[in-house]
Parts: structure tokens; sequence; C-alpha cells
């Protein structure tokens, strides 16, 4: 499996899944699609709760940086074993 399918895995396993909702830079939204990796990152599709709009969200890196090393360690431990 290619690392960018790997992190979107993670990133549905860690709340941004299809057809659950998060409060993100202060706003709920309902996510209305998986992660997906592009050029410069990873995102969603999200409706805003209030009011109603679509919006293509950017995963914060952040998470998405804590979830690539996560999964560097993991490689580094398989390797060394």
């Amino acid at each position: 499996m290619d690392k960018r399918e790997v992190v979107c895995e993670r990133l549905k396993k860690f709340g941004y899944a299809s057809e659950r909702r998060i409060r993100l830079y202060g706003e709920e939204l309902h996510l209305v699609s998986n992660p997906v990796a592009e050029e410069t990152g990873y995102s969603v599709l999200a409706v805003a709760v209030r009011s109603g709009n679509l919006r293509h969200l950017r995963i914060p890196l952040s998470v998405v940086g804590m979830l690539e090393r996560e999964l560097e360690r993991e490689e580094a431990i398989e390797l060394a074993a």
C-alpha cells in the first residue's frame, strides 16, 4: 500500500471519515467524504452545520505530520526487527 493511502486510512480512524461530525477552527462540520491525498496535503469535503455550505477542508498539517511520524517510527521498528 502506498504511504499516502496508509495516511488516508489512518486519518479515517482518527475521525476524518465520511458521515462524522467534527469541530474544526471553531466551526461544526459534517464530513461528506473520506480523506484524499493532494499535492499539498490531505483534505475532505464537509458541510458547515450552521450555514449548510459545502467546503473543501484541508486537514491540519499538525495532524498529518503526527500520523506521518508515527508511520515512519513503525517502519523503522519493522526494519530493525
